[in-house]
């Protein structure tokens, strides 16, 4: 099965508030886009990947990320997260109505193809499906099969949301890197550790160079 990603992004300039202690305002939508785009290559690499589709206002940010290869729509609800995800799989789903699509967290610098793979192909045995956070508490993929609407619960607590919604939670081993989303510097760090794309490991190196 083939899967179309929806990853949603954030205007830069309000992405990663949490990362204050790390990171300045100058350098802060550098790094978020950074993430982006490291995240949209790795995933664009996954053999179980057809395409991505980018929700975001932000206009460097569509620019970039449609110059790796992703197709790119505007946030048109304009109400949060949950609405432009599911903006994105209706945009998905109008083009390609027997699409398998998946939500995918902008934020996973680190991420790998083949672990990827892994979870999606996981996901694929299920109507809806999910992968927890490093943290344990959040959710950085959320699966709908052919048919099946997205029904995303994302933000705080979401895990727990989306376990109650009837998506199935899934454990696949050695997928580390689908898991570590990057809130705060320790988050950062945790992916660095595990080893992050070219363009988040340029942007973090900026920070040791600035003395933070």
């Amino acid at each position: 099965m083939l899967w179309t990603l929806v990853v949603p992004v954030k205007p830069l300039a309000r992405a990663k508030s949490r990362l204050s202690d790390t990171a300045d305002d100058g350098l802060r939508p550098h790094l978020a886009l950074a993430f982006a785009l490291d995240t949209v290559a790795a995933a664009l690499a996954c053999p179980a990947v057809g395409g991505a589709v980018v929700v975001t206002d932000d206009g460097p940010a569509g620019r970039a990320l449609a110059a790796l290869g992703a197709g790119v729509v505007p946030d048109e609800p304009r109400d949060g997260l949950n609405a432009a995800l599911t903006h994105g799989a209706d945009v998905v789903r109008a083009r390609q109505p027997a699409a398998a699509v998946a939500a995918l967290n902008a934020d996973l610098p680190a991420l790998r193809p083949a672990e990827l793979s892994r979870v999606l192909d996981a996901a694929s045995a299920f109507p809806r499906a999910f992968l927890s956070d490093a943290a344990g508490s959040g959710t950085t993929l959320l699966s709908a099969a052919p048919g099946q609407e997205l029904l995303p619960h994302f933000g705080v607590g979401s895990r727990a949301r989306h376990r109650a919604s009837g998506a199935v939670e899934l454990r696949p081993g050695d997928v580390d890197s689908v898991r570590q989303d990057v809130d705060t510097g320790a988050d950062l760090r945790a992916a660095l550790a595990l080893g992050t794309g070219p363009r988040t490991a340029a942007a973090a190196a900026r920070l040791s160079m600035s003395g933070q």
